[in-house]
């Protein structure tokens, strides 16, 4: 099992992960990141215009991994903006309402869209979001369950407001990730020990650049 711990800022960043939260407008995504990046919740926050993204770096395995997280606007009118944002991400999290029946029933179109922009190899959580409201709730959790079965998705109920699961879910879906990576790192050291650097597989290390800017442009792509 993967250890994990709070990222140490001096280390040199060892990955860079991107992850997409896409869904209807209002269902929370920008209050999952404020609370999962910042430990912030607010009440009057505000539609998200475009796209925004936060970081935060972990420790996972004594590796340093950069999370960042693209926070899309759910409104029809930024979604051709949006969908050019899913390249690069290797991981995403489909945020619905559990109160509003609308905002899950939109899940099987959200996740078109992302399989249809996105690598085919991006790891993919289904979120139902405020789960505080018990007595609103509009989206069984059995409902949940089975689509992401039926959909090969991991699946978690949480709540931005009271903090419940908001860590548990971006953790697990990094930990996947890094789990992934590794791997294929694993991979490529096995196959360059038996025939020398051509073994190496291409794109299972990612290079991060020594600019800022140079990240944010190349979305932490992993190949």
């Amino acid at each position: 099992m993967s250890s994990i711990r709070g990222g140490d800022f001096s280390q040199k960043i060892d990955y860079v992960f991107k992850v997409v939260l896409i869904g209807d407008s209002a269902v929370g995504k920008s209050q999952l990141l404020a609370r999962f990046s910042r430990n912030q919740f607010s009440l009057d926050s505000k539609a998200t215009i475009g796209v925004e993204f936060q970081t935060k770096t972990l420790v996972i395995d004594n590796k340093t991994v950069k999370a960042q997280i693209w926070d899309t606007a759910g409104q029809e009118r930024y979604r051709a903006v949006t969908s050019a944002y899913y390249r690069g991400a290797v991981g995403a999290m489909l945020v619905y309402d559990m109160t509003k029946r609308q905002s899950f029933d939109n899940m099987a179109r959200w996740l078109e869209e992302l399989r249809g922009h996105a690598d085919k190899n991006i790891i993919v959580m289904l979120i139902g979001n405020k789960c505080d409201l018990g007595n609103l709730r509009a989206v069984p959790t059995e409902d949940a369950q089975e689509f992401a079965q039926r959909e090969s998705l991991f699946f978690m109920e949480t709540s931005a407001l009271e903090s419940t699961n908001v860590e548990t879910a971006f953790l697990t879906i990094l930990t996947e990730i890094y789990g992934i990576i590794r791997k294929k790192t694993l991979s490529a050291n096995d196959e360059s020990d038996a025939n020398g650097s051509a073994g190496l597989l291409k794109g299972t290390r990612i290079i991060v650049p020594n600019q800022e800017q140079e990240t944010q442009k190349k979305g932490g792509c992993c190949g």
